[in-house]
């Protein structure tokens, strides 16, 4: 499997350390990863402001909100879903990508703190992003971004809240989502397809950790025939009247087939969708290979997209506003 890897990808892979998926051992795993993280504040160009919401069970959800310094106009914004398998993870893991993305797309970004599993399994996390869904959409004038155009994005664990959300905003009918981009998004928790059999171990993730995070997650619901579709997305059956959805995986990455099938799926429910596939990429490579020339590449398309998700939408109704 090692040969298939892109070189300019197996620096960040061989300095990956494979954790050591155990319940007892979670709470060690998400403290090294708050210590590793460099604390972002604001810059010259974006403004970082940190604010407390309450959730749908009254619980406190930590947001971040990154807004351009000099914000004269109503915004698009999008709500950004960090990953880690449903278990770890945390709202400082994506500042400069989020910073990237106010500066490219001329948004505003609300990072959201959902609970993690097992300590909190589904629906709480879900329930977490989709109040601070419905909160940008109840304080768009005070955010001055324009509620409709609001996006959802996120990778792996990220992109799998990502799409279980956009279904269940449609089918709450509120807000209403024009974008989302769930990237290499875990939606799959049957765990069977022929690449998560192909990615058995290490790979950053893999059958194995795949596993657990999708029992932690399910908690009681794992391996039954009930999960809702809002939990792992792949169950769906109805993907009409979801938004323009851009997405992308790496041909080594075991979600590689759960991702083909979700956009082959929205493409023959009339979705407009854009899909990428790079081969000798694993799970995450470009968050673990930022400096490689793909890497850049592939972040700036799917950085890109999302003003192109935005833009789709301001050009729709500027006809509707040329007709009237």
């Amino acid at each position: 499997m090692i040969k298939r890897v892109n070189p300019e990808f197996l620096a960040g892979l061989e300095a990956f350390t494979d954790f050591d998926f155990k319940v007892e051992h979670l709470e060690t795993m998400r403290e090294g990863m708050a210590q590793a993280v460099l604390p972002l504040t604001s810059t010259d160009t974006v403004n970082i402001i940190n604010k407390t919401i309450t959730g749908i069970d009254d619980n406190e959800i930590r947001v971040r909100i990154y807004k351009p310094a000099h914000q004269e106009q109503e915004l698009p914004v999008l709500l950004w879903i960090h990953g880690g398998g449903y278990v770890l993870g945390s709202i400082e893991d994506n500042d400069h990508l989020c910073v990237q993305v106010v500066e490219t797309a001329n948004c505003v970004v609300v990072s959201v703190d959902y609970r993690l599993a097992p300590e909190y399994p589904y629906p709480a996390p879900l329930e977490d992003c989709y109040s601070a869904l419905a909160w940008i959409a109840d304080n768009a004038a005070e955010l001055q971004v324009d509620k409709n155009r609001i996006g959802v994005a996120g990778a792996s664990a990220g992109g799998g809240l990502t799409a279980g959300l956009t279904l269940l905003a449609r089918d709450r009918e509120y807000p209403s989502i024009c974008f989302q981009m769930p990237l290499y998004p875990m939606i799959n928790d049957s765990n069977d397809t022929p690449s998560a059999n192909e990615i058995t171990e290490g790979m950053i993730w893999n059958q194995k950790t795949n596993d657990f995070g999708w029992k932690c997650y399910l908690g009681e619901l794992h391996g039954h025939d009930e999960v809702p579709i809002y939990a792992a997305p792949a169950r769906a059956e109805d993907y009409r009247n979801l938004p323009y959805t851009y997405t992308c995986v790496g041909q080594l990455d075991p979600f590689r087939d759960e991702t083909i099938t979700y956009v082959t799926k929205l493409a023959q429910a009339g979705v407009d969708v854009e899909f990428h596939l790079y081969p000798g990429a694993y799970h995450g490579f470009e968050s673990l290979n930022p400096q490689s020339e793909l890497a850049q590449k592939v972040i700036k398309e799917y950085v890109n997209a999302i003003k192109v998700g935005f833009d789709r939408v301001k050009a729709t109704t500027d006809q509707v506003e040329e007709v009237k």
